[in-house]
């Protein structure tokens, strides 16, 4: 068994860039370092749109199953920009009292939802005040998605990348694209730790090793491999995803309340990680990504293209190799 050639870059979806003129601006702002990128106004301008764009939508099949469907074209980059949003939907998915069943799933080919958007200064993520857990708002609406009384599945087909994977991650259950499935937390690879969570969850799932060889190694997992280390509950024919995942949403919808939220309250007890673990992480993330290695490598992705060249995001495990000291 060996993990398939190739990797991911960090958690937590993005602006897309676009236009002709290039612009000089900094990757997370950080220590006045700064790499060119395609543009067609100022890196204000183009937050202030991405506020603005519904990154998120919200499907209610019935009054107790919902879709929440990623659709930020063309990579589902998550960013500060995209937590009011989500935050919106983890507490609508808190709040509703018929509510049993919730899908996160992406309108966008190749991607479920990636890593964290490098673009605006990392004083816009920092700045964010506290969640309902007192964590900063990404690992709290992690938690709160866990500890729900509703159920949550993950049916990722294309990229989960960093966010992607730790957002599938704090789901209750995931099922993946045999064919179109990958899965990976690539951040080690580029000199930084991970933010949302995967070292407290990850070896609850599928052991020490496995996690570390996850984690350590930054490369991508496709939906077989996944399946076999428990990084997802199985995977599919990629035809075949998504009317079992309907099927089995609709059926557990079908059951009563009280009784979904007890049983999985009981399983949280015995399977969770603590608060604590995963604010440690978002500790670290925010620490490391400010290391002058970090700087550096996440420089030399932007310059070649990533959030904004395709190959580069789809094959993010390639070119995240490339930065590795021989």
């Amino acid at each position: 068994m060996k993990i398939k050639p190739r990797s991911s870059v960090l958690a937590v979806l993005s602006t897309v860039l676009t236009g002709a003129t290039l612009l000089t601006i900094p990757a997370l702002a950080l220590s006045g370092q700064t790499v060119a990128v395609k543009v067609g106004q100022p890196a204000n301008a183009e937050t202030q749109r991405a506020n603005e764009r519904v990154q998120l939508r919200v499907e209610k099949r019935t009054p107790a199953y919902w879709r929440v469907t990623f659709d930020n074209p063309p990579f589902n980059i998550f960013g500060p920009e995209t937590i009011p949003q989500m935050e919106k939907v983890v507490a609508e998915i808190e709040a509703d009292p018929h509510l049993r069943v919730v899908v996160f799933d992406s309108a966008v080919p190749g991607f479920f939802l990636t890593h964290y958007n490098f673009t605006p200064p990392l004083s816009e993520s920092t700045s964010l005040p506290a969640g309902r857990t007192g964590l900063h708002p990404l690992p709290d609406m992690l938690v709160r998605i866990s500890k729900a009384p509703v159920v949550s599945i993950a049916l990722i087909r294309g990229r989960a990348t960093g966010v992607g994977s730790e957002l599938a991650l704090a789901s209750d259950m995931r099922f993946a694209s045999r064919e179109k499935a990958i899965l990976s937390q690539w951040e080690v690879g580029a000199g930084f730790v991970p933010g949302g969570g995967p070292m407290a969850r990850l070896p609850r799932l599928m052991g020490r090793g496995r996690a570390l060889e996850v984690l350590l190694g930054s490369d991508d997992i496709d939906g077989d491999l996944a399946e076999e280390y428990g990084y997802v509950n199985r995977s599919f024919p990629d035809a075949k995803l998504d009317a079992f995942v309907d099927a089995l949403a609709t059926r557990i919808s079908g059951f009563d309340r009280q009784a979904i939220a007890d049983t999985k309250r009981l399983v949280d007890y015995a399977s969770l990680p603590t608060d604590p673990e995963i604010g440690a992480g978002w500790d670290a993330f925010i620490t490391a990504v400010q290391r002058p290695i970090a700087q550096k490598n996440i420089g030399k992705l932007m310059g070649i293209g990533l959030q904004t060249d395709p190959d580069v995001e789809a094959r993010l495990g390639h070119y995240t190799e490339t930065l590795a000291g021989k």
